[in-house]
């Protein structure tokens, strides 16, 4: 117990809530505290500017006034109030000069918890006293409400204190006590943790904006709000509950080995709590076991990594300082933690373009999702530059992974040929199956699903078999390739192409006319056809009955619906398929009917191979 005639308390002690503390305790006997004018516009000025500190430290002095009438010692303002400039200054010691000069005046005992007020007043011989801050000599209550299982723990005025237990994916809300949080005890929870953010050198504070605070203390991150932004006093801490390294996640020997050896552009997308933080940091510190240079970008720092991996706070720093660190660093790859505005998917295409390795973590709801977040903020033709692989994180494990290139065809759907245009593909990492395309159509940007719809495959391959039947009358051989509703490509030998199209095209229109789509004839490759004519060598029995308009030929029912090759002595002249009766019949006005009736006049070898 120590007795002092007079105190005077710095802005530390009033913030940290000591004096009040040793107060209660009858740790101090004081008969008068003079609180300096500085000292409360100070807190007026960061309480304007909605700062946790001066809330936190106001309370404080409202604590001591009520004590004072409880203890009987006498509590006044001294000191005049500071100009405007010396609030400002604050911290280049205007303040705290000026509550040393109230204290020599009064012959008072300055108390503080800033050690280098501390070591001034010790230096002008004034009557001081340190007392170190509460973090060293008490636990923080926020981390009673944790235990090994809880992922986050939310504090909410007049309401009961919840935790998530559990793992990403499967967790479960639980109560952690019968009582509601009080305002009062709340902001005393806040001023610890802003307090030990400030001195801890594992901790600070990210972020400070009215109305909000975000704190990284050791493994907690933590958000602190309060009104107006926030309908009353919360708090919101969250700690990691697993670490993990790469091998954990069970990598496929592709998926490693284009981690490894190619890609460069990485997305690690999911929604909030699934565990996208925890696989990206097992990425860093794969990379970093590789002796690749690895640095972070994050809003706030909450990565746990080795001390090998610089943490940058992209809050703390604007895009062109974060640019130019680590074009001049040169690390191999960054993990960019959290992209959420327009700002950082600039910077990480800009530095993906510039050559650097990025990691980006997104949050998205699906794996296309991560994708579509670019569309709009950059070109859509440099987004498989910047992006080459989407890893989709689900209840903590890899659930889909995306591969994107850049390719220049027909979209899907479509069927002309002057319809082609550059088209970012991207498809299923593993099965290497499309899955969407993304092209512009008219001024816009679009995505599009690509599905192989199995009815329609099947009715277009009947249309092909019916097609192909209208080309053998005019040709040896064709493949036919029904690409939509209306319209088919048709590959025939090089040498047919002249009659199928016929004088001035009449024959072709003729044709289209006819089946009602649009045909696209093409030549099919001399070693492609002469492969297709040698594939059948077993001699097929036949019989043959030329009638006034058709040459039928009779191959018997056993050779229903094959394809059969015919030949004029040892020229080819075409593959036909059989009827369901075994005949084929061939129309003798057409081209191939007038050689095999020519064949048939000067008595040449009519032969068929199946």
């Amino acid at each position: 117990m120590q007795s002092f005639e007079k105190l005077v308390p710095d802005t530390s002690t009033i913030i940290e809530g000591i004096l009040s503390e040793k107060i209660r305790n009858k740790e101090f006997i004081v008969k008068e505290i003079i609180i300096h004018e500085a000292v409360l516009a100070e807190l007026e000025h960061q309480a304007n500017q909605d700062k946790a500190v001066g809330f936190i430290g106001l309370d404080e002095i409202k604590r001591l006034k009520s004590l004072a009438n409880a203890n009987e010692f006498e509590f006044r303002f001294g000191g005049n109030r500071p100009r405007a400039s010396e609030i400002r200054n604050a911290s280049l010691g205007e303040i705290d000069s000026l509550i040393r000069e109230l204290a020599w005046d009064e012959d008072a005992t300055l108390i503080t918890s800033d050690k280098v007020q501390f070591k001034v007043a010790e230096s002008k011989g004034m009557k001081v006293v340190y007392i170190k801050p509460l973090h060293e000599i008490k636990k923080l209550r926020i981390e009673s409400f944790f235990d090994d299982s809880t992922m986050s723990v939310h504090l909410k005025e007049g309401m009961l204190p919840f935790a998530k237990r559990g793992i990403p994916g499967s967790w479960e809300m639980k109560s952690l006590r019968n009582s509601v949080m009080r305002e009062e005890e709340i902001q005393d929870i806040s001023r610890e943790i802003i307090e030990e953010a400030k001195i801890r050198k594992d901790s600070f504070i990210e972020i400070e904006r009215p109305g909000s605070t975000i704190v990284q203390l050791g493994l907690y991150r933590i958000v602190i709000t309060k009104p107006p932004f926030s309908d009353g006093w919360e708090i919101t801490t969250v700690k990691p509950v697993r670490k993990l390294s790469l091998n954990d996640y069970k990598l496929t020997e592709k998926l490693m080995t284009r981690i490894a050896e190619q890609a460069e552009g990485i997305l690690v997308a999911g929604s909030p709590g699934m565990g996208k933080s925890t696989f990206a940091q097992a990425l860093a510190e794969y990379y970093a076991s590789k002796n690749k240079i690895v640095k972070t970008i994050e809003a706030p720092r909450d990565l746990v990594l080795p001390d090998s991996i610089t943490q940058y706070a992209i809050s703390h720093a604007d895009a062109q300082e974060i640019h130019d660190i680590l074009l001049l660093t040169r690390p191999d790859y960054t993990i960019f933690d959290e992209m959420r505005n327009t700002a950082d998917f600039q910077l990480f295409a800009d530095m993906r373009l510039a050559g650097v390795g990025l990691v980006g973590v997104i949050h998205a709801t699906n794996p296309i999702d991560a994708i579509q977040r670019f569309i709009g903020r950059v070109e859509m033709g440099v987004i498989p530059q910047i992006i080459d692989t989407v890893v989709f994180i689900k209840n903590g494990a890899i659930n889909k992974v995306l591969a994107l290139k850049m390719t220049v065809k027909v979209p899907s759907g479509m069927a002309e040929a002057d319809l082609a245009r550059p088209i970012v593909v991207v498809t299923d990492f593993e099965t290497n199956r499309i899955e969407y395309e993304i092209y512009s159509y008219g001024e816009q940007t679009v995505v599009i699903p690509v599905q192989e719809n199995d009815k329609k495959k099947g009715v277009h391959k009947l249309a092909a078999e019916s097609i192909r039947k209208e080309f053998l009358e005019y040709a040896e051989d064709a493949e036919i390739e029904v690409v939509s509703d209306s319209k088919c490509i048709v590959s025939v030998p090089e040498d047919a192409i002249s009659r199928i199209i016929g004088r001035e095209g009449k024959n072709i229109d003729k044709i289209e006319e006819k089946l009602g789509m649009s045909i696209d004839i093409r030549a099919m490759s001399q070693k492609k056809a002469k492969e297709k004519n040698s594939s059948r060598d077993k001699v097929v029995e036949f019989t043959i009955d030329v009638k006034s308009k058709n040459i039928i030929f009779d191959l018997g029912i056993e050779q229903q619906n094959k394809d059969i090759d015919i030949y004029a002595e040892d020229d080819f002249v075409l593959t036909a398929k059989s009827g369901s009766t075994g005949m084929i019949k061939i129309k003798q006005d057409n081209p191939i009917g007038k050689i095999l009736m020519k064949a048939v006049n000067e008595r040449k070898q009519i032969r068929m191979m199946g």
